[in-house]
């Protein structure tokens, strides 16, 4: 009988910054087989993705007995450090997750890989994105008897693998996959196997790569890097990819359908070194921005990024402009998460925490300041009212992707619509609203011209980006049941909103 050993480490309470409008990061998944001291590669790769959620990370791996598990709240830095690592997660094959809550909440019960003992022996589950049909999964479930240990959508796989009537482990895998909706990049580790699926649209990324002839599978190639791998190849969308000590099986186990990767991970989730399909993302956020200068370019004397995401954005800018890029604000990298912001004053001077005014780029100047996107505009107020405190005469504030009008069900933490900004007012009522000279966002022609994919297909658009046009990639299962009971006593859930 395999067995899990768990190691848990619980920290206070997280207390953010209820005007803080920040995109959250969904997660990252990592995986390895057949290599020497796997958790410790696992724990490299996960810094690697500690950028796609800070809320908590986890590791299991497998010695060809048995299945350990360790899952902490914090930062990858935090949790897996020490000599002992190896000792405390031992194994050739591991599986590992970095987690920011978008599904389920941040309770510890959610924190992932989770793990489960069936009928064919252990598995570990990591798994990025959401699914939209969860509720309804979860309540047929639990109306058959299934009992949950969690809040997350995650655990509704392990229970659909449990049930299935499927022999072979593959094929009760497939069985369980093709009864879930939405976005996901998934990462299930077996006692024989490593197995990576991406959802039918490839709205989630999940690549391939090979760490001294073996496989190894992340959310992003900076991950490879990060452990001196190389890029193989991008898991494509609905396909599932098997390893084993046999070496790598390709299975296809959904319907063909065209591909649409979700666009946010080139404006904004993604590391900038990372290649997403084929494509560098510091490139196409660089397009982004020269693409927004031909746009919607002012009169100025400096270009300006809000740090870091709008960085390369700024850079194309500016050269596609022929201003000047400097670092006008700079980003304290060590503000800690827990700190409580007990009056409204002090949240007005809490955007400080994390950016300051460099007084001598702005003192006096004309300031083309660039984000790469702009959700509540909470935080860019604030952020326009310390620029204008440092000294400049204008600032003009320009959105490197468009519009955000839409929120999110497959993976993003994005605010419900009444409360994203470009939803709710005009671009006049915008510009007043965010104090600045003038106000421009990136054309969704523009931004896929910057993509290299010409213009977008109406009827077949080539990317995923509901959050800007409202043409959502699948069913939102969830979301219509929970408005067709609107007036009864429905579930409630934070995130789904009418339209």
């Amino acid at each position: 009988m395999t067995q899990a050993f768990e190691r848990t480490v619980w920290n206070p309470a997280d207390h953010r910054d209820p005007d803080d409008d920040t995109l959250r990061l969904e997660c990252g998944v990592f995986g390895v087989h057949d290599v020497a001291d796997a958790s410790a590669v696992a724990a490299l790769g996960l810094h690697g993705l500690q950028h796609r959620g800070q809320e908590a990370c986890g590791i299991a791996t497998f010695d060809g007995q048995r299945f350990y598990t360790e899952r902490h709240v914090g930062h990858v830095g935090d949790a897996f450090t020490g000599q002992d690592l190896v000792g405390r997660l031992p194994g050739r094959s591991a599986v590992g997750h970095t987690r920011y809550a978008t599904a389920g909440g941040s309770a510890f019960r959610n924190v992932q890989p989770m793990f489960a003992d069936l009928e064919a022996g252990g598995v570990a589950l990591a798994h990025n994105g959401n699914l939209t049909n969860f509720y309804a999964l979860r309540d047929q479930l639990v109306a058959d008897g299934a009992i949950f240990q969690s809040t997350s959508d995650s655990e509704v796989i392990l229970h659909l693998l449990a049930r299935s009537k499927k022999t072979k482990f593959v094929d009760r895998f497939i069985d369980a996959i093709s009864q879930i909706e939405g976005g996901y990049a998934l990462i299930a580790l077996t006692n024989k196997k490593l197995i990576g699926v991406r959802d039918p649209l490839g709205i989630r990324p999940l690549v391939l790569g090979e760490l001294d002839g073996k496989a190894v599978l992340a959310s992003e190639t900076c991950a490879l890097d990060m452990i001196g791998a190389r890029f193989v190849r991008d898991v494509q969308h609905g396909e599932m990819v098997i390893i084993s000590d046999e070496g790598i099986e390709s299975l296809r186990p959904f319907p063909a359908l065209r591909a649409r990767p979700c666009v946010f991970e080139y404006v904004y989730f993604s590391r900038p070194d990372s290649i997403i399909d084929g494509r560098s993302v510091y490139d196409v956020r660089k397009r982004m921005g020269a693409k927004l200068a031909e746009e919607c370019g002012v009169e100025a004397d400096v270009v300006v990024p809000v740090p870091d995401s709008g960085v390369p954005a700024s850079i194309g800018y500016a050269q596609a402009s022929g201003l000047p890029f400097e670092m006008g604000i700079i980003r304290n990298h060590y503000v800690g998460r827990t700190f409580i912001q007990p009056t409204q004053g002090v949240r007005e001077l809490g955007v400080r925490m994390k950016h300051s005014p460099n007084r001598a780029v702005l003192e006096g100047k004309r300031v083309v300041l660039i984000d790469d996107s702009i959700v509540r505009g909470t935080t860019s107020r604030k952020i326009v009212r310390m620029v204008r405190e440092a000294g400049a005469t204008e600032v003009h504030l320009r959105s490197a992707s468009p519009q955000l009008k839409w929120p999110d069900f497959y993976g993003i933490d994005m605010p419900d619509r009444d409360k994203l900004l470009a939803a709710n007012k005009s671009l006049e009522e915008m510009t007043a609203f965010l104090e600045v000279d003038s106000l421009g966002f990136l054309s969704i022609e523009g931004l896929y011209e910057a993509l290299g994919v010409g213009p977008r297909d109406a009827t077949n658009p080539q990317f995923t980006d509901h959050y800007f046009t409202g043409d959502y990639p699948t069913r939102l299962t969830d979301r219509d049941c929970l408005l067709a009971n609107a007036d009864g006593p429905g579930r409630q859930l934070s995130f789904l909103v009418s339209a």
